[in-house]
Formats: structure tokens, sequence, C-alpha cells
């Protein structure tokens, strides 16, 4: 992250606004957050029961989930694209 901006406020302390650098907005839409495998995993406690004990493979099973979900969207979205430009040339997709 880059520091974009530092603003002194009334009590003389710096106020500090960071902005993500654009890789990492690039890296966000191509892999799950934490935000979402927390959530994820949350949901695989719940089908399980609540049973506690299992809290790292359950973050495991999201993130193994979400990142293989993430390649296929991904791929799909390629593949649209491509069969796009094939037919905007006048091939066939």
């Amino acid at each position: 992250m880059k520091l974009r901006n530092v603003v002194m406020n009334a009590v003389n302390t710096p106020k500090i606004t960071i902005k993500p650098d654009v890789v990492e907005k690039q890296r966000s839409k191509s892999v799950p957050t934490p935000a979402e495998i927390r959530q994820r995993a949350f949901e695989i406690h719940i089908e399980r029961g609540g049973i506690h004990g299992c809290d790292l493979d359950d973050w495991l099973q999201a993130e193994r989930e979400l990142q293989e979900k993430f390649k296929h969207e991904e791929r799909g979205t390629t593949k649209k694209s491509d069969a796009l430009l094939k037919f905007a040339r006048g091939a066939q997709p």
C-alpha cells in the first residue's frame, strides 16, 4: 500500500489515509478476500453442526472451495471473451 495523504488534525497528530495499489485491486478480483473465506468457513462450521475444534479445517476447506470457484469464473470469463472476439471478427464461436 502506498501512503497517499497525510493531514494534521486539531491536536497535531497525523491522520494517515492509505489507499491500495492497483496491483492489490487486481489481486482482489482473482482471489477470495479474507472476509469471503471467513463467511464460508462459518457456513461450513454451521453445516457440521457447530462442532468446535475444527476451525482450521473449516478455514482451509473454505479457502479451497473459493479459490476453485474463482478459477472457474476466471476461465469462464476468458472463454466468453475469446468467443466474443471471434464473433466480432466474423468467425463462428
